[in-house]
Parts: structure tokens; C-alpha cells; sequence
């Protein structure tokens, strides 16, 4: 699943045709629990889960998976160049990063030549609108133009968690400056099925304003 308006990979191929991931190398980046690495080793890919958070990748080792689990940065993969086939990454590690060419680039190494990089982010527009499902977050509270990241912390004042804020040109020029070509750009619609709220999520946001953009790349 890319996003939380529910798009599956199994509708939208955006690695490609189901068939044709078999027996192909593919990097997770920003794993989390694996749970898109277990679904690649179901259609009889070699996985690789990527991800900078131990105890996230306690709970891929406890949910369990024929794959490895590895904890590393992804502006800095351990990986030779040209190790993989694709690389995917459904809300992992770019949010994340400050400077986001670091890890497309990276990204970019390991992947073989006409490898695909599939990943999904938040959609920036939903930076300009406060984060809740209700009426309340229909209402522009904040500039689509500042990048200022936003920041929790804890009771010491250490950050806790951060996520940085790109707009869709500062993503394209991103993608397309770390020596990918963009194939693709899906803002996922709201299906009609989908009845769940999380978060900022909601039916009633969105079917009026994008929630994901999920960009597919592929280098030369």
C-alpha cells in the first residue's frame, strides 16, 4: 500500500507488471516493519529492508520474513553500486532528511542502469492546511511557500521528530538533479470505498485536496 488513501501496488504496477518482480533485486528504503518487503518476497523478489530506526526493524525481525533487515542511513547505503533492480520507499526516510538529493543519490548508485525508484511523501500541499480530518483542516492557516520544517520536542527541547517541507517543484527538481528521469507523478484520489481517517486523512479532505504524491523515477 502507498499511501493512506489506500492506492495498492497490486492495481497500480508502479514497479512494474506483478509478474515481472521475480527474482528481482529491491531495495526498501525506509522500512519501517517490512511490511512492503513481505509482500515482494510473496511475488518471489529478494527484498532488502532498509531502515535507520532499530527498534522499527525489531518489530520486521519479530513479524519475521525470508529478507535481510539492515540499519543503516539512506544518505549513506551500504551497498556496491549497481546491487539492485528497484528501490521503493512508501513514506520512508525522504520526509525525513534535510537535504533529500542525498539519498537520491544514493538511491541512484545502487541501482542497476533503467533501475525504477518508486517512493510516496506527503503531498505538499497539505503542508498549507492545518493536519486534521475535520472542517477545520479545509482552511489555508499556513504558506505553501515555507519550508520551515516542522519540529516536536520533547520536555528537554530535543527534537524528537522532524519532517521537512518541499514543494512538488522543489521534489521534481530534486529527482531530476540526482540523475533520475521522472516517469511519473500520481496524486492518488480519494476512493469512494475508503471510509477511514487517520491522522489528517479523512474522506472529506480527500476528495478535495490531494494527500500523496508518489513519484517514480528511473535512472539511465
Amino acid at each position: 500500500m502507498w499511501c493512506p488513501e489506500g492506492l495498492d501496488e497490486v492495481e497500480a504496477e508502479l514497479l512494474g507488471p506483478s509478474e515481472e518482480l521475480k527474482d528481482r533485486d529491491v531495495l526498501e528504503i525506509g522500512a519501517g516493519a517490512a511490511q512492503c518487503s513481505r509482500w515482494l518476497v510473496a511475488q518471489g523478489a529478494r527484498p532488502v529492508a532498509l531502515d535507520l530506526s532499530h527498534r522499527q526493524l525489531q518489530h520486521a525481525l519479530r513479524i519475521g520474513g525470508p529478507f535481510p533487515l539492515v540499519c543503516a542511513d539512506a544518505a549513506a547505503l551500504p551497498f556496491a553500486d549497481g546491487s539492485f533492480d528497484l528501490a521503493c520507499s512508501a513514506y520512508g526516510a525522504l520526509p525525513f532528511v534535510a537535504d533529500p538529493r542525498l539519498v537520491l543519490r544514493e538511491v541512484r548508485r545502487v541501482l542497476r542502469p533503467g533501475g525504477r525508484f518508486v517512493f510516496s511523501v506527503t503531498h505538499p500541499i497539505r503542508w498549507a492546511f492545518p493536519d486534521e480530518p475535520g472542517p477545520e483542516g479545509l482552511s489555508v492557516s499556513a504558506s505553501y511557500f515555507d519550508r520551515t520544517p516542522y519540529v516536536e520536542q520533547d520536555d528537554e527541547g530535543l527534537a524528537v521528530y522532524v519532517e521537512h517541507h518541499r514543494t512538488l517543484g522543489d521534489r521534481v527538481r530534486d529527482v531530476v538533479t540526482s540523475g533520475f528521469r521522472l516517469v511519473d507523478l500520481i496524486e492518488p484520489e480519494w476512493p469512494d470505498w475508503n471510509t477511514s481517517e487517520w491522522g489528517g486523512w479523512s474522506p472529506l479532505r480527500g476528495h478535495l485536496i490531494p494527500g500523496t504524491a508518489i513519484f517514480v523515477c528511473e535512472r539511465d
